[in-house]
């Protein structure tokens, strides 16, 4: 499967759906018809089974086009990971990947409290669910939307057709960037779903991910980050090269030929080489425990060394990625600015995926185990355990 010629039209179209806030519809439908979703699948599948590092790397080169469209994805491919471990009607949604369908999700929800207020009822006529989602990422381009939801005290993953009545897609998301993810709100009401829509079922008060899964979902982010460093290079040697004029130099000069543009070009250069080497460290980290995690094992030391190497790497390409960002303007000055040019987004994009985990929460939280031995995600399952006691102690009263 060659993406190249997809890739090279998402990139040249990728500043007028920027400016024009038009929806990735065209590049989504394209990559879908191309096969790009069942790249991780069986060759029995209609898969390519790429590995995992050579799958990152086709990402980085997609989000080095469009940071957008690797975070439509990125539902989508984890679903398709889940499958490869074993899921109830495994086939079923497999032969949808192999028709070319995408799935989005509608997992996270506004609140004052970390919550699923979404819920699946048995009424008379069957199960319904309703609810109301946010950062319902891909959703407004799927086929399928995976929903978190409640169902008699447990939490139940629940797989519903986009198209189905009572869903409706709200295209609300107002980020500064990475503005045509889909990322908004998602209305269920008294949507028909069968039994055999519910894949998961699990106790409340467990992780809703499990750790390779989490590890999986941040370096989407790395890769996607890291492609916007390249994109970042890539757009500053286009607009150096054909420039004759630099500030401060009077008359006629050749830009590229300017000390200061190539040290700049240099830093930038030197980023997009940085980020790219971690992002694939990063895959090759989750390719070692893949077996693991297919196995069933999900607390294993060598899972938790990938997630910390996951971690350890994304402070790092997440600041050199909106440096280079930064740095993109030093080589042109105010012309840099232009609207037409939008060089802007790579930054707006950049800060956004990076505010999607609170770098100072995760650094903390990489120095307590560097210093006290600490497990990862500990506050959070400490947090949900709390949550169960509290909930057990109001039960009973």
């Amino acid at each position: 499967m060659d993406f190249t010629d997809i890739f090279r039209a998402i990139s040249e179209s990728a500043v007028l759906r920027d400016r024009e806030r038009a929806p990735a519809s065209q590049a989504v439908s394209a990559l879908a018809e191309a096969g790009f979703g069942r790249l991780r699948l069986s060759a029995d599948d209609g898969g390519k089974e790429l590995s995992l590092t050579a799958f990152f790397r086709l990402l980085r080169d997609l989000a080095s086009a469009d940071s957008n469209i690797p975070q439509i994805f990125r539902a989508h491919f984890a679903f398709v990971e889940t499958l490869r471990a074993g899921l109830p009607d495994a086939a079923r949604w497999r032969g949808l990947i192999r028709d070319n369908r995408i799935f989005g999700a509608a997992m996270a929800e506004r609140g004052n409290e970390t919550s699923v207020t979404t819920e699946v009822t048995d009424g008379p006529n069957g199960l319904v669910l309703n609810g109301r989602k946010y950062y319902s990422t891909g959703t407004l381009y799927a086929d399928w939307i995976i929903v978190w939801a409640s169902l008699a005290g447990d939490r139940v993953r629940v797989l519903v057709p986009a198209d189905a009545p009572g869903v409706t897609r709200v295209d609300d998301w107002d980020g500064f960037g990475q503005r045509l993810t889909g990322s908004g709100t998602t209305l269920f009401e008294q949507v028909a779903i069968a039994p055999t829509q519910i894949v998961e079922r699990a106790p409340a008060d467990t992780p809703p991910s499990q750790p390779f899964l989490g590890a999986y979902y941040q370096q989407f982010h790395n890769t996607t980050l890291a492609g916007i460093a390249q994109a970042v290079l890539r757009d500053a040697l286009a607009f150096v090269r054909p420039r004759e004029r630099v500030f401060g130099v009077p008359g006629k000069s050749v830009q590229k030929h300017d000390p200061v543009v190539q040290g700049v070009v240099g830093r930038l250069s030197s980023l997009a080489y940085s980020t790219a080497v971690l992002a694939d460290q990063g895959a090759r980290a989750l390719e070692a425990i893949e077996p693991l995690f297919l196995a069933g094992h999900h607390d294993d030391d060598a899972i938790e060394r990938a997630q910390e190497e996951i971690f350890k790497a994304q402070q790092i390409i997440a600041q050199q990625t909106l440096e280079a960002a930064t740095l993109l303007f030093e080589v042109g000055g105010a012309s840099a600015t232009s609207e037409t040019l939008r060089l802007d987004r790579h930054w707006r994009n950049a800060r956004t995926l990076a505010s999607h985990n609170p770098a100072a929460q995760r650094q903390r939280e990489l120095g307590d185990v560097a210093l006290n031995g600490t497990r990862l995600w500990t506050p959070y399952r400490d947090g949900l355990r709390r949550l169960a006691e509290a909930n057990q102690q109001g039960d009973a009263a």
